[in-house]
């Protein structure tokens, strides 16, 4: 097989989520740099646009609001239908709470956090799981945080959801198939948004996405079966 044909049969279809800024931007552009294809979903149109005029067809971007079931569904029935299911599937759309003590955390506000960080990832296993199920291949990498394995204050919504995410993961884990691996990923600390959100301009002295891209991409290409329901993070 030729240079270019054994390049194409080696590429591997990803599904990921929170695609048009941070992590999911960086690694989006990291993957697609190292030859496969990328079919990300974030909220912003106009972020998603411009993804589609960098990265064309085979590649694919599309405006979903993750926490709504009914638009990741038929996101999923669109794209499997296309492409069929795909090798690597990433949860890594998430938001943070305002710094504040729980007691001071809006209703709407904390309804939000849950409903993006642990019923989004759910909506995309249940439309995408089935048809990796029964292919019975694949790898699912749910995002977690250092504050899903430990705490601080005034980020009480947000390490919930993480500490969610570690459970729903590693439950997951113990129902697939044995070729096919579920993993709690702890991206580590990275200059993101978010992180300023928490940090303030103390984050800028933590790697940036780019950055951190270099590392976590091949670390997360390398999973395997054999890593299903471990608690893992990217090597520093």
């Amino acid at each position: 097989m030729e240079g270019r044909e054994l390049a194409k049969a080696s590429a591997k279809q990803i599904v990921l989520t929170g695609v048009s800024r941070g992590l999911g931007l960086a690694m989006a552009a990291s993957f697609i740099e190292r030859g496969h294809v990328v079919h990300g979903c974030a909220r912003s149109r106009g972020a998603l646009a411009e993804l589609t005029r960098r990265w064309p067809a085979p590649h694919s971007f599309r405006a979903v609001d993750v926490a709504i079931d009914d638009r990741v569904r038929d996101w999923a029935k669109k794209l499997l239908a296309e492409v069929g299911p795909p090798e690597l599937l990433i949860n890594n759309a998430a938001i943070i709470n305002e710094t504040a003590p729980l007691w001071e955390v809006p209703v709407e506000e904390f309804d939000r956090v849950i409903d993006i960080n642990v019923k989004g990832t759910t909506n995309v296993l249940r439309h995408f799981l089935p048809a990796m199920i029964q292919r019975g291949r694949g790898v699912i990498v749910n995002f977690s945080s250092g504050w899903g394995r430990s705490t601080s204050p005034e980020v009480a919504p947000y390490c919930a959801t993480k500490y969610a995410i570690e459970g729903l993961t590693k439950a997951l884990a113990q129902e697939l198939p044995a070729q096919m691996a579920a993993v709690p990923l702890n991206p580590g600390v990275i200059d993101t948004e978010m992180l300023r959100l928490c940090f303030g301009s103390d984050a800028s002295s933590y790697p940036d996405p780019t950055e951190w891209a270099e590392r976590a991409v091949p670390y997360i290409l390398g999973l395997r079966p054999a890593d299903n329901g471990e608690s893992l993070s990217v090597p520093d």
